[in-house]
């Protein structure tokens, strides 16, 4: 995350909770970060857990797959979400979300369960993706710059493999909070695939 944005970019986290990683980006500096979740429950326990530092937070309580921000972001960043849209057309109304929200030139970091990943989590079915066809679905709109490949350890000590991509937002018009996804130009970038068996939660 942090090698893809500065503090004084505006960062959105999808399925926020109570993440280390919003405590990380707070003790690093950032100073405009959107906190996005489904649960109000868990984005107050969020508030009252960041305690004076919440005000660098806006608290976004809402549906992945309609939120709207009121200027474009410049990360979108998500840990374990999208891979709980089973629905192509939910996946589909994510990546327009992601394409309204993010500028031109701005990042999407997007980790989900690998293909040796586990098929369920928390009781609920999840798409499992190897980097090319988590990269495919976005690529309307982002270019490929980076995957790798992570073993997060959960608190009971069980190892569950994650694919992570780094996309690059194609230049384009401003993004809007509207319906409509910008039209976007080609572009070719470098892309690189590395292995890691460490949770890169606050790269």
């Amino acid at each position: 995350m942090r090698r893809v944005s500065a503090p004084p970019d505006r960062v959105a986290v999808i399925g926020a909770g109570a993440s280390a990683l919003i405590f990380d980006l707070v003790d690093h500096g950032y100073q405009s970060i959107d906190a996005v979740d489904i649960s109000a429950a868990a984005l107050g326990q969020l508030r009252t857990l960041l305690g004076e530092r919440a005000g660098v937070v806006r608290f976004v309580h809402s549906d992945v797959r309609t939120v709207e921000f009121d200027a474009p972001v410049d990360v979108w960043h998500d840990r374990a979400t999208f891979h709980f849209l089973t629905d192509p057309a939910d996946q589909m109304a994510y990546a327009a979300r992601a394409a309204a929200a993010v500028r031109a030139g701005g990042h999407l970091v997007i980790a989900v369960f690998s293909l040796t990943g586990p098929e369920q989590c928390s009781g609920l079915p999840v798409v499992r993706y190897s980097a090319d066809e988590l990269a495919a679905v976005f690529d309307a709109d982002f270019t490929l710059v980076e995957a790798s490949e992570y073993d997060h350890v959960t608190p009971w000590g069980d190892a569950q493999s994650f694919v992570q991509v780094v996309l690059r937002r194609s230049a384009t018009t401003t993004p809007n909070n509207g319906g409509l996804e910008p039209m976007a130009l080609a572009e070719d970038h470098e892309q690189g695939t590395r292995k890691h068996h460490d949770d890169p939660l606050t790269r």
